[in-house]
């Protein structure tokens, strides 16, 4: 079993990445539905919480059903850190995370992010600012460092533990990779086998597969595995993972009834939260990866994505199962 403060994790857990315009309820439903052990928010801008900006205080919104869940911040100023840390916990999630892994240029701009990488003194005063304002666990997702020659995960671990932090992400990359080249888990397994690292490590970067999964959890010694961009369009994947952890075989593969189910209650829970025309809207983003590898798809694709009734929606959703009834992805 894997602790967080008094959250209680299966013996190797499974997390779903907080990712930006795509870890909304929504989709964390579906991820939970499909064997997500713990979810977190998207990031949210310290800034634009304090500011009441409406967008940062929708993605507070967490439902009983998806918990465990964690809501993520960032930002590069303490002050606002320390109040955004207050108000997260009044709608009372089970832990505060703050991303220091962002790559994206608009965030590291403001010395938030990954950009705090480069200042592993303000990183502690940042994170000891949350500790500080908030009774509930505060973990941290990071990448290793900068850039090659600029990996510091080693130091980063040691003064994060040390001031608090309850359990450390790390994303196997710098922030100069961004999410290109190769994910270099071996930095995590040292940091997992520094004696004196004793909060849950927990590993994130390329891992879209089952045989993958086991390979690192052997390979690498990590208490768990978040999975991220795998995950897009493909929420099968957690439970793929514990089968095979369990049996060495596969699940069958969803067919195109599982991923029409997945993208219908993908739809409607959008537009029960965010409202019939933006679910619409936004949900788009998300069918060519329901749909990937499906042969001929491209005039299915061509009307969900310009079609803007919901009644119509569902109809060509359900001509979908039709014409590919039975449709075997190769």
């Amino acid at each position: 079993m894997v602790k967080i403060g008094n959250i209680e994790l299966p013996e190797f857990p499974l997390l779903l990445a907080p990712m930006e315009d795509v870890s909304d309820p929504p989709f964390r439903r579906l991820c939970k539905t499909h064997g997500a052990d713990m979810m977190y928010s998207e990031f949210i801008s310290s800034e634009g919480l304090i500011r009441d900006a409406i967008k940062s205080r929708m993605k507070l919104d967490i439902f009983d059903y998806e918990r465990p869940v964690g809501i993520q911040i960032f930002g590069g100023d303490e002050e606002a850190m320390a109040l955004s840390s207050k108000i997260v916990t009044t709608v009372k999630p089970d832990l505060v995370d703050i991303n220091f892994g962002c790559p994206v240029k608009k965030v590291v701009c403001k010395g938030a992010g990954a950009g705090v990488l480069k200042d592993v003194d303000l990183m502690v005063r940042l994170t000891k600012a949350v500790i500080r304002s908030t009774d509930l666990p505060v973990t941290v997702k990071t990448r290793l460092g900068w850039d090659d020659n600029s990996i510091n995960i080693d130091e980063v671990a040691e003064r994060l533990q040390d001031i608090g932090v309850q359990a450390l992400t790390i994303h196997a990359r710098t922030r100069a990779q961004m999410y290109k080249g190769h994910a270099d888990w071996s930095h995590i397994a040292r940091v997992k086998n520094n004696p004196r690292i004793t909060m849950p490590i927990f590993g994130n970067g390329d891992i879209d597969s089952p045989e993958k999964a086991l390979q690192y959890k052997n390979e690498y010694g990590i208490d768990g595995i978040m999975i991220g961009r795998a995950a897009i369009g493909y929420p099968w994947i957690f439970n793929e993972i514990k089968h095979f952890f369990k049996t060495g075989e596969h699940l069958p593969a969803p067919t195109v009834i599982d991923r029409v189910e997945a993208a219908r209650n993908h739809l409607q829970w959008s537009m029960d939260w965010k409202g019939e025309r933006l679910g619409i809207v936004e949900m788009r983003r998300h069918y060519t990866n329901y749909f990937k590898g499906i042969h001929s798809f491209k005039e299915f694709k061509q009307k969900l994505v310009t079609t803007d009734e919901p009644e119509n929606l569902f109809a060509i959703m359900k001509e979908i199962e039709q014409v590919y009834a039975g449709y075997e992805f190769v």
